[in-house]
């Protein structure tokens, strides 16, 4: 089993996390995605889409997914449960960390990528290029703001995003607030819950992984 990694990209560091809460150490092949390593035909064979993570199985099956990837994890190593116990958590826990993708992490990536001068002509990731597009920028900006308080006033009733543990939707929450800072995006004064529990879940040891 290979894991196919980017120390610097954020999808990648979401598996790492996960999989050092678990206590699973994960043979680790970094792809330099500055230099454009996930273009060459080496790579291309592992995963055609050009992107990290990909997690490759002893059978030559590649998961190419984060979350998928997460969650081939939580089958094979169940404790401790990071997406549920019960069919009814696993189903709450899913639906919100897809919440959190679509409206967090996705306008973080938009805020990102379609107004850093190292990825003009790069503004979505995969095998084909897509100019920047300054409006959804701004647009992500703008989404990431209601995003922060909305999960502000989340927080405010529990301890973790999905309640009273830790699990797959703060690991994502994390990593989306820690790529909205690589744009200057921070989480606003107000958001006080929010900040509680972002200096918290920063502070478990997996954060550094």
């Amino acid at each position: 089993m290979k894991f196919y990694d980017c120390a610097t990209a954020p999808s990648p560091r979401r598996v790492r996390i996960f999989a050092a809460e678990k206590s699973i150490a994960l043979p680790t092949v970094q792809v330099d995605l500055r230099n454009g390593e996930q273009f060459t035909d080496a790579f291309r064979a592992i995963n055609p889409d050009c992107t990290v993570p990909a997690l490759a199985l002893d059978d030559g099956t590649v998961i190419a997914d984060a979350v998928a990837i997460c969650g081939y994890l939580e089958e094979v190593h169940p404790e401790p449960a990071l997406i549920g116990t019960t069919p009814q958590e696993r189903a709450m826990v899913t639906a919100l960390n897809r919440q959190i993708e679509r409206d967090g992490f996705f306008a973080a990536m938009d805020a990102l990528r379609n107004a850093a001068k190292g990825l003009k002509g790069r503004a979505l990731p995969g095998p084909h290029d897509y100019e920047q597009i300054p409006e959804l920028a701004e647009r992500g900006r703008t989404r990431l703001g209601h995003f922060f308080h909305a999960m502000d006033a989340r927080l405010a009733e529990r301890q973790f995003v999905a309640g009273s543990r830790y699990t797959i939707a703060d690991i994502s929450t994390m990593v989306l607030i820690d790529l909205a800072g690589w744009t200057k995006i921070t989480m606003p004064d107000e958001c006080v819950h929010l900040r509680r529990w972002y200096e918290a879940v920063s502070a478990r040891p997996s954060a550094n992984a």
